[in-house]
């Protein structure tokens, strides 16, 4: 989204009041374990997308997808009485997939590792294919006379 000063501000600013709101509870059960991890703004000020991780399940995943999206305007409510702008910006939820792109780069670290270790062990007991040292030497000129 935008890079300029006054977004940014208000997307802190945002997911601040998003989180107070959400901590302070929503009364809806489907609402499970929820953490904001970003909101972006756009440069004119009037769209937030809001990024959340939730801790538990798919099934709580979608029912956490659902609460949030029929809290939405509720949560704009909040927004709106606690930022000075004109506009009160819409929302969208996305679940932020932080978490499962972390688990697959530890996946594939831990087999890059692997594969290291079996490569230096077949290194340690590896021989020559040829002389140990396959290349010429200059010749000895009194060793030929």
């Amino acid at each position: 989204m935008a890079e300029n000063p006054r977004a940014r501000k208000l997307a802190d600013r945002i997911k601040e009041v998003i989180a107070k709101r959400l901590d302070k509870g929503i009364r809806d059960p489907r609402l499970g374990f929820v953490t904001i991890t970003d909101v972006q703004v756009t440069g004119d000020l009037q769209h937030a997308n809001v990024f959340y991780t939730v801790y538990g399940s798919d099934e709580e995943r979608a029912d956490t997808s659902a609460a949030l999206e029929s809290a939405k305007g509720l949560l704009r409510a909040e927004i709106g009485r606690n930022i000075n702008t004109r506009l009160t910006p819409s929302l969208d939820f996305f679940l932020d997939a932080i978490p499962e792109n972390a688990q697959h780069i530890e996946d594939l670290l831990r087999e890059a590792k692997n594969r290291d270790t079996e490569v230096a062990g077949l290194a340690a007991g590896a021989a020559y294919a040829g002389d140990e040292d396959p290349y010429v030497k200059p010749r000895d000129v009194d060793a030929e006379d």
